[in-house]
């Protein structure tokens, strides 16, 4: 027998609650929306969460601080699809309102499953890392223009011995 989530069931609630417990300033935008600011190695970076009842599916968008001062747009879309190429969760896109790069990511729940804090908390550390780790490519390309296989290229490097 399959239970199907009670009416009120909301894992922005549980968002809320794991960046409170770490003592985060977010921002409630809604019933089924979250927003927060993280400080990450580089730069801030704002996560976004979306909770879509019909569909049971809870959305997280993880904006990146880069600048974009490239004029041609065909090298951003080159980089995200080298970029999303390698990646098994998520996937980064450009967000033309905001000229940034963004990370995203979403969930769908069956209708007895619940979402745990432990699951969120993975979603949010690899968001975290995934941008962490492709803010200096994205910077590369979007601000010093740089190619974007030239951006990507000490990713790429295999490293032998020891130092």
């Amino acid at each position: 027998m399959q239970l199907a989530l009670a009416a009120n069931y909301n894992p922005i609630d549980l968002v809320e609650e794991i960046f409170n417990a770490q003592s985060y300033e977010l921002e409630r935008r809604g019933i089924n929306e979250v927003a927060v600011e993280v400080q990450g190695k580089w730069n801030n970076m704002l996560l976004f969460f979306a909770w879509e009842e019909h569909i049971k599916c809870l959305h997280l968008s993880c904006l990146m601080d880069v600048e974009n001062v490239e004029p041609n747009n065909s090298k951003v879309f080159e980089l995200l699809a080298l970029v999303n190429e390698d990646l098994w969760l998520g996937h980064f896109s450009f967000w033309k309102e905001q000229n940034m790069p963004i990370f995203k990511h979403s969930i769908l729940l069956a209708n007895n499953e619940d979402i745990t804090s432990e699951k969120i908390s993975q979603i949010i550390d690899i968001a975290i890392k995934e941008c962490e780790r492709m803010h200096p490519i994205f910077k590369a390309v979007l601000v010093k223009g740089i190619e974007p296989e030239q951006a990507l290229y000490p990713m790429n490097m295999v490293t032998v011995g020891m130092a």
